[in-house]
């Protein structure tokens, strides 16, 4: 289960940097505390679901891109 919240977080950051925008940016737009995105992006957070969507649309990203294998 691990691992797999790992790889959601290491698709938001990678689609976040891909974007070029700021994790402020990101924060601001998901409506939460740039200090709470960081924990998710950084996996020290478990993203809740109502979150993971949040974030989806704040990335304009299918919610299915972030629970691609990233491999």
């Amino acid at each position: 289960m691990y691992s797999k919240i790992k790889k959601v977080s290491a698709n938001i950051r990678r689609i976040r940097e891909s974007l070029n925008y700021s994790q402020d940016y990101v924060a601001m737009k998901a409506h939460i505390s740039q200090n709470s995105y960081s924990k998710i992006e950084l996996g020290y957070s478990k993203i809740s679901l109502e979150r993971f969507f949040l974030i989806a649309d704040a990335l304009g990203v299918d919610y299915s891109l972030l629970l691609e294998p990233n491999d």
